[in-house]
């Protein structure tokens, strides 16, 4: 039996990564916010590799605490193990990795939500969202209470009609045995959503007491630890390794042979898996030349012996996994503590939401994270705080938060779900960023924190301090380009010891920091005004000075970029009475509804003809 249980502002449906930034975005701004979970063991939790960031994720996390946000300051105080990734590179693409203590980490996350003002969190499952008017109004709990709110933001991660299999086994649950939720994507049917089916997998977990470290290579953290948050000033701990060891021939063998018993292979999963974190299967048949795989056997936290076997994903018959995982070095005698296996779940088609994360059909409903097809924590979150911080100016009538493609990674991740859609989990790369020469995450800060100011969720002393760091990086760019260097013996000497030619003649500082050899720090000792400077000053100053050409470069493109997503489109514009648009380019039109047109032009089957029309058109009406 129904019964009125209460208001609130803004209703978050979900406590996993999304859930967690939506709920806190909502509740720091000063919204009355709840958040309800199937389970409240769940929040936070990691039912995959518990390590964040990576790869064009640490990007991600950055951006995240330069809005406001909190993960990175979450990982900073969890952490067991810090490596910064792809330091052979440019700047553009360096990328930090933490492995987490799951345990930890989710237990501080859980932390914070109950001690942040404004946030009620409750354990119930959502079973039915409430609209009248096509305007959201509340949800319905499988307990018969009815909250009613002005937002709803959906958060559902993998747990929407979800069951893990492995071999012909299938269990109806969420990931880690947790209970899934049956009845709400018949809700969202009914409201007209379109619905997916995706699927991801995780490995074994294996006892450490069973594992030959002695046979694998060892794995150090970083000796600098490189905190993720930009308010993180200083870390240091005694790390805990990982080691690396390979698949073989006989691995690779054991697995031909038990094809036909993965789920996916047998027919038995109906979703669609993703391309960039493949089961072992998968690495198998795609990459048949290949003779071994890696594996990074990582822990799960300081306090157990659970043991993380990242590269070794599988859905086999769990006998079939013993045997398989018993074939890598190191690996002879261990000892599962947790089957590998898959997950299968209802997602939904990205497209049908607006840049804010806003469904276009029903005011007031957002949805963020795995429920719109991406993969990840980190992609998770970045879409949550951006639904909690959109909801929160729903509520308050204020004008959307939309980051776009030249501002941010999450701008780029947020547009190819909601421009191009997905037909399989996404992922972020950092070759999906056009301008990541710009959207590096050492200047996440500098980009996007007063975008965290103005929605409220940065204070004003961070942002006070902001402002300091910002004027000091661009008075020492500016001392520093005014600085001359003799040619001396002094200074030839320093050239020399790092491989860059003498000068003859004398040079701005400025000058010798752009050449490939030197930079900001090796020159000091040559710049004898140099003021005392903080860590995440100097590298601004070295960056911006080494790469201005580069820089240069892009921030033009972005302006050409900037012209066409200042040209508005309207929202309820059929294209079909737009004379000169192909037949092609109005239906892909008008089943996104492009709000600019930059957006329309990343369209699939809109040509640069269809532009030319669209911008002809916009003319007219003005």
């Amino acid at each position: 039996m129904n019964y009125n249980a209460g208001f609130f502002d803004v209703i978050i449906v979900g406590g996993g990564h999304a859930g967690c930034e939506a709920a806190l975005a909502c509740a720091r701004i000063g919204l009355k916010t709840v958040l309800f979970a199937i389970n409240l063991d769940s929040i936070a939790m990691m039912p995959c590799n518990p390590n964040i960031g990576g790869t064009s994720k640490g990007h991600l996390v950055r951006e995240i605490d330069a809005l406001g946000g909190e993960m990175a300051k979450n990982i900073d105080k969890t952490f067991i193990q810090s490596r910064m990734l792809n330091t052979g590179k440019g700047p553009a693409v360096y990328s930090l990795r933490a492995q987490a203590d799951k345990f930890e980490y989710a237990k501080q996350m859980k932390k914070t939500l109950e001690n942040t003002n404004n946030l009620y969190i409750k354990q119930g499952e959502v079973v039915q969202i409430l609209v009248e008017k096509n305007k959201v109004c509340g949800v319905i709990l499988e307990s018969g209470a009815i909250y009613n709110s002005k937002a709803v933001v959906i958060c559902t991660g993998t747990y929407l009609k979800s069951r893990c299999l492995f071999g012909q086994t299938i269990i109806q649950s969420g990931p880690n045995g947790f209970k899934s939720s049956n009845k709400l994507g018949d809700s969202l049917n009914k409201l007209g959503i379109k619905m997916f089916r995706f699927k991801t997998g995780t490995p074994a977990r294996i006892d450490k007491r069973s594992i030959d470290f002695s046979k694998m290579q060892i794995q150090y953290g970083d000796k600098k630890i490189v905190p993720f948050s930009f308010e993180t000033s200083f870390l240091e701990r005694e790390q805990i390794p990982c080691y690396l060891t390979y698949t073989n021939a006989q691995t690779c063998e054991i697995i031909k042979q038990n094809l036909s018993k993965s789920p996916m292979y047998s027919g038995i999963i109906e979703g669609t898996g993703t391309r960039y974190c493949p089961s072992i299967e998968d690495k198998v048949v795609r990459f048949s030349d290949k003779l071994r795989h890696q594996v990074f056997i990582e822990p799960e936290g300081e306090n157990t012996n659970e043991m993380y076997a990242a590269g070794l994903s599988t859905s086999l018959p769990e006998d079939v996994q013993i045997k398989m995982y018993q074939t890598v070095t190191g690996l002879e005698k261990c000892e599962f503590m947790r089957t590998g296996y898959a997950i299968e779940y209802d997602c939904i088609d990205a497209t049908q939401l607006k840049l804010s994360l806003e469904f276009k059909n029903i005011a007031g409903l957002f949805s963020a994270g795995q429920f719109n097809g991406s993969s990840g924590y980190e992609e998770a979150a970045a879409q949550g705080i951006i639904a909690g911080i959109n909801a929160a100016m729903y509520v308050q009538k204020k004008s959307p938060l939309i980051i776009d493609r030249s501002e941010g990674y999450i701008g780029v991740l947020i547009d190819d779900m909601v421009t191009k859609g997905s037909n399989e989990p996404y992922r972020m790369l950092t070759s999906r960023a056009e301008y990541r020469l710009l959207l590096r995450q050492d200047n996440a800060d500098l980009r996007l924190t007063p975008k965290g100011f103005e929605v409220g969720l940065i204070k004003s002393e961070r942002y006070e301090k902001f402002l300091d760091k910002q004027e000091k990086i661009r008075r020492e760019i500016e001392r520093v380009s005014k600085v001359f260097i003799k040619a001396d013996e002094k200074t030839n000497k320093i050239l020399c010891e790092h491989n860059s030619h003498e000068i003859s003649n004398g040079l701005y500082l400025s000058e010798l920091i752009k050449r490939p050899q030197m930079n900001y720090e090796i020159l000091e000792a040559i710049d004898n005004a140099r003021p005392n400077l903080d860590k995440q000053v100097r590298e601004q100053v070295n960056i911006q000075i080494k790469y201005e050409g580069y820089i240069n470069r892009q921030i033009n493109q972005v302006e050409k970029f900037k012209r066409l997503e200042n040209k508005k489109l309207p929202l309820d514009l059929d294209y079909k009475n737009v004379k000169g648009l192909s037949i092609e380019a109005a239906e892909h039109l008008n089943k996104i509804k492009p709000e600019n047109v930059g957006q329309a032009l990343r369209i699939a089957g809109v040509s640069h003809a269809d532009i030319s029309v669209l911008l002809i058109f916009l003319k007219h009406q003005s």
